[in-house]
């Protein structure tokens, strides 16, 4: 329940702001003061759900991020079935939702305005390729995920994870809304398309498959790279464990002049 309503919240705030920015023209004659609000948007209300659900199921609200944390040993294959399945159907909710409160204005119009969705040629800013889109959203996931798996494993601050991740997700924004409206999340990509119909149906499969295959790439970086930094540090561990006191650093083997 908690992931369904995150992910239904978080599609609501931020394709809730992305389309007054680029379907209403809200952002006037500046396309990067569009960008910058609905960056804004998606990282800050992400924020606050890793503080708030966070406790209860660990605040994934993207099943790319779910996909990451299978991968890395964090939970099981049923329980990431039930995530899905939550943050899929939550996220459909909140589209309608929005839908629902944006078409009791007369100047919208689903077909003209949209509903914030992701796209690929002449649906991107930059008209950027199908090729284009799927690696900048295998980069952009890749990239995400691995920060969050980072900050929310053995070596990472619960109390900071949620900044970081947080501004993470603005940053991907801030790169990636130019390129192809930006996902890196298959339920935010998915909901407002079913909506929408048309081309953003027909395309959303690369944004549901490519944030995908970024995470298989985060999940890989996370073994190789965070079990390094783990067992680098076992023996400060055992050594704070023992006397409840923080070793100090070895000392180097070369010392400055």
């Amino acid at each position: 329940m908690v992931e369904a309503l995150g992910t239904g919240i978080l599609v609501f705030f931020g394709v809730g702001m992305a389309t007054p920015m680029f379907g209403f023209h809200f952002d006037g004659a500046s396309t990067a003061a569009g960008v910058v609000a609905t960056a804004l948007a998606f990282g800050l209300v992400l924020l606050a759900l890793v503080y708030t659900l966070g406790p209860v199921s660990g605040s994934h609200l993207n099943p790319a991020v779910t996909l990451g944390a299978l991968l890395s040993g964090r939970i099981k294959p049923v329980e990431a079935a039930g995530y899905w399945i939550a943050q899929f159907a939550g996220g459909i909710i909140g589209a309608l939702l929005l839908w629902a409160v944006l078409g009791r204005s007369p100047l919208y119009n689903r077909s003209v305005t949209g509903l914030g969705t992701n796209g690929w040629g002449s649906a991107s800013m930059i008209h950027l390729s199908g090729g284009g889109a799927f690696l900048a959203e295998v980069i952009l996931t890749a990239i995400f995920v691995y920060v969050i798996l980072t900050v929310t494993g053995k070596t990472g601050s619960p109390l900071v994870a949620g900044l970081v991740i947080g501004l993470a997700l603005a940053v991907v924004n801030l790169v990636g809304i130019p390129l192809d409206g930006a996902s890196a999340n298959p339920a935010r990509s998915l909901s407002p398309a079913v909506i929408t119909g048309g081309t953003a149906l027909s395309q959303v499969w690369l944004f549901i498959v490519a944030p995908l295959v970024g995470a298989v790439v985060a999940a890989v970086l996370d073994r190789v790279i965070n079990s390094e930094r783990k067992h680098a540090d076992v023996p400060r561990q055992m050594a704070r464990e023992a006397t409840g006191v923080e070793p100090s650093p070895a000392p180097s083997a070369k010392q400055p002049r």
